[in-house]
């Protein structure tokens, strides 16, 4: 019995490489043969689409930004959605996933930092077990993007190829052209720090740990993504509104 259970174990096939939809898809959007790449033709909207199949919790989603656009505002939005791109017609879809989309469905998404979508990047994603839609910028550290996306049902990659963005690639982290510099896997240490304990969570995202200090002011309530946002943006501690100098370990 016990061979048999590893034997059936072992005969497991890994889940199908994720590609775009090939039918459910904005209006403006063009894929390649592969379903790999999707580029967004005129105007800012219509450029939603899907993967082909369900994304299982943890999984990440990976893409790559191909191109801009200069001119408009916004960015590439990222979620999930229960909706089966399989039972939707392309022309009912409405242009924009946030909020449209999300009032029509259960779907969760949001639009990633403007600084955060850059030509080149690499963008991972993923939903953990509690609901919570992680994402990860080349190598740089896990961030959370939102919270109380509803489990317990299948899931479908969303993607909205919006204003500045024109063009993404999905990727297959498992493929030995995928970057190595870019790793789309938390460590043991990470997966710990992207879910604080009560009383230890930064104050700006609430979420994850404050592991950063403020310098002069010495404040150290912040994670490291918060710390830098506030660091780049005002440059003034959100609690005493010191001018920031520098970051630290807190």
């Amino acid at each position: 019995m016990g061979a048999q259970l590893c034997s059936e174990a072992n005969n497991k096939s890994p889940p199908e490489a994720l590609r775009f939809h090939a039918e459910a898809k904005g209006s403006q959007v063009n894929l390649d043969t592969r379903c790999c790449t999707a580029h967004r033709c005129a105007t800012f909207h219509d450029g939603i689409v899907f993967s082909q199949r369900p994304v299982l919790p943890g999984e990440r989603v990976a893409l790559r930004v191909l191109r801009l656009e200069e001119g408009w505002c916004g960015g590439l939005r990222v979620g999930f959605t229960r909706l089966d791109p399989a039972r939707v017609s392309a022309s009912s879809l409405p242009p924009f996933v946030c909020p449209d989309l999300e009032d029509q469905s259960p779907t969760w998404a949001a639009v990633l930092p403007e600084d955060c979508a850059l030509e080149g990047d690499v963008i991972c994603f993923w939903v953990n077990r509690h609901g919570r839609l992680f994402v990860r910028v080349n190598a740089g550290r896990p961030f959370l993007l939102r919270k109380g996306v509803l489990m317990g049902a299948p899931l479908w990659a969303v993607m909205d190829v919006y204003g500045t963005t024109k063009a993404i690639e999905l990727l297959d982290p498992t493929a030995s052209q995928f970057p190595t510099t870019v790793s789309c896997v938390l460590s043991n240490e990470e997966a710990l720090e992207c879910e604080a304990a009560s009383g230890e969570e930064c104050t700006v995202c609430f979420h994850h740990v404050a592991n950063t200090r403020l310098v002069p002011c010495g404040h150290k309530h912040f994670c490291s993504y918060c710390a830098w946002k506030v660091f780049k943006d005002t440059a003034k501690c959100p609690l005493c509104r010191w001018q920031i100098e520098a970051l630290a370990p807190a």
